[in-house]
């Protein structure tokens, strides 16, 4: 009996705090969630729209991770492979991170401070982290040219849909 109830509760426990992906793969964003606010290397904010305005004409994927994140770190070298194998795609990282100390410290002790970094300032609970229904971390997005979402949700860069998704995006 004993060990009935501790496989249930292993299994109640497990899907209570399993990932579960949305429902629906949105394919655009809304002014409202792209109006959130995100803070840069330099302490300055902006909003989310600037960025992906600054990536129009490039494939774009965004990097949902924070330093204390495990799974995060673990999938770092497989990102980073993904970055090397496609030079022709701009990568950025959103960052979940407690805080904006941590979030440097975190950028140096895994060499991404040369890399397009932001932090969310405000939180993990946002505009656009509720649209995007973040809900795990790692979390990958492939943005088209032209801003729409093209890979609404991958948890790992290993994902094969990424790199078709880029693929086709990029007509190779």
């Amino acid at each position: 009996m004993k060990k009935l109830i501790c496989v249930f509760s292993i299994l109640i426990f497990s899907f209570a705090f399993s990932q579960k992906a949305p429902d629906i793969n949105k394919i655009e964003f809304t002014p409202d969630a792209v109006s959130q606010r995100i803070m840069d290397i330099n302490g300055n904010e902006l909003p989310i729209s600037d960025i992906i305005a600054k990536h129009k004409g490039k494939v774009l994927v965004i990097d949902f991770w924070a330093s204390w994140c495990q799974d995060c770190l673990k999938a770092l070298p497989k990102t980073k492979e993904l970055v090397a194998n496609n030079a022709n795609v701009d990568f950025v990282y959103f960052s979940l991170d407690r805080n904006f100390d941590a979030w440097k410290k975190g950028l140096k002790k895994h060499d991404l401070e040369k890399k397009e970094n932001y932090f969310f300032s405000a939180g993990w609970k946002n505009k656009f982290n509720d649209y995007v229904e973040l809900n795990w971390i790692p979390r990958l997005m492939v943005i088209s040219q032209n801003g729409y979402i093209a890979k609404y949700y991958a948890t790992t860069p290993e994902d094969p849909e990424i790199q078709k998704t880029i693929d086709k995006l990029t007509n190779l």
